[in-house]
């Protein structure tokens, strides 16, 4: 059996990016052929480690960008607006004024369980939903128990979880792996080990990429290391 081509995608589900950069790789996906085996790993990677449980909800979302890089208000309006607009474009509902900033570890927890329960996929999609567009507070063990569950995932072994420190050493190895990369922004999606790309790329830019790996594979050949007796369909020599 042909081993499956890997996807890592390194992201955080406080950003906004990284749910546009999913979609624009699921849509990458189905352009290849059904005869292709992909697996794709969601890798963590925290835009803040240091926020903590809830920001302060009278602080808009526009004013801590404005705050973060330095920009008006009004500019950083014209930011969100920017990403509402692009996401529209491919079937997202972004609602920054529900959005409810906080810490992320934990949540990305969870995605290391849901990744061991075959379901990873699935709980980083109702993660980013839930996020963006429900206003759900990401550091809340009641909400990832609730949203783990709705996704396929087991409430008991989800609350267990995060009732222990379980999966804490997966998170910063994604992180220190990140660093080893030097990866400072997401998403950031790394196929087969081979091709990296940066930011939320088109579709196209991601197929281009995977298609790539693909063909590399089928051309790859071994390299011969050493030679010694051999029999072929001309006898023994």
């Amino acid at each position: 059996m042909t081993e499956k081509l890997r996807v890592d995608v390194w992201s955080d589900i406080a950003c906004p990016w990284c749910y546009v950069g999913k979609r624009h790789l699921e849509q990458a996906l189905a352009q290849l052929p059904g005869a292709v085996a992909v697996e794709v790993q969601w890798r963590a990677f925290e835009l803040d480690p240091g926020a903590p449980k809830e920001r302060d909800r009278n602080v808009t979302y526009a004013a801590r960008i404005a705050g973060k890089y330095g920009c008006s208000e009004a500019e950083a309006e014209g930011m969100v607006r920017r990403m509402v607009d692009v996401a529209r474009e491919d079937g997202l509902d972004f609602h920054f004024e529900r959005v409810r900033g906080g810490n992320m570890f934990d949540a990305h927890r969870v995605l290391h369980l849901a990744h061991d329960r075959g379901v990873q996929d699935a709980v980083k999609e109702r993660f980013l939903l839930a996020y963006m567009t429900e206003g759900a507070l990401m550091s809340d063990a009641d909400t990832l128990v609730r949203l783990g569950t709705e996704a396929g995932l087991d409430a008991e072994e989800v609350r267990a979880t995060l009732a222990s420190d379980r999966y804490a050493r997966e998170v910063r190895a994604d992180e220190q792996d990140a660093k080893e990369l030097d990866i400072t922004g997401v998403p950031f999606f790394v196929i087969d080990g081979k091709y990296a790309i940066s930011g939320a790329q088109p579709a196209s830019v991601i197929l281009k990429a995977l298609t790539l790996a693909v063909e590399a594979r089928a051309k790859a050949k071994p390299v011969l290391f050493a030679e010694g007796a051999v029999c072929g369909p001309d006898g023994c020599m």
